[in-house]
C-alpha cells in the first residue's frame, strides 16, 4: 500500500496544508454572508466565522412577536447554512488544491 509513496516529501506537504488553512481561515473572515425572511422583513448578516454581525427587522413585526421569531430563527439558521457551505466549499478546495494524495507524496 505504502511501497510508491515517498514519505521524505510529508513534512512539506503538511506545511503546505497549514499554509494553506490559515490563508482560508484569513479569507473567511473577510466573508459576510446575509439571509432574508419573510419577503426582506428580517435580514440577517453574517461574517465567514460564524458570527452574526447585524441583524434588520422591519417595524411592521414589532408588532406581531411570534411572527418575527419564526422569521429571525429562519434567517438565522439560512445564514449559518451559508457560512458552513463555504467553509466546506473552501476546505474541498484546499484539499484538492494540494495534490500528492494519488499515491506520491
Amino acid at each position: 500500500m505504502f511501497e510508491n509513496m515517498d514519505f521524505s516529501k510529508m513534512g512539506e506537504m503538511l506545511q503546505r496544508a497549514q499554509e494553506e488553512a490559515k490563508k482560508m481561515q484569513e479569507q473567511s473572515e473577510g466573508k459576510e454572508f446575509t439571509s432574508k425572511s419573510g419577503g426582506g422583513m428580517i435580514k440577517v448578516t453574517a461574517n465567514g466565522k460564524g458570527e452574526v454581525i447585524d441583524i434588520e427587522i422591519d417595524d411592521s413585526l414589532l408588532d406581531d412577536k411570534d411572527s418575527l421569531q419564526i422569521l429571525l430563527i429562519s434567517a438565522v439558521n439560512d445564514v449559518y447554512k451559508m457560512v458552513e457551505e463555504d467553509k466546506k466549499l473552501a476546505a474541498s478546495q484546499m484539499l484538492g488544491g494540494l495534490g500528492g494524495f494519488s499515491g506520491k507524496f
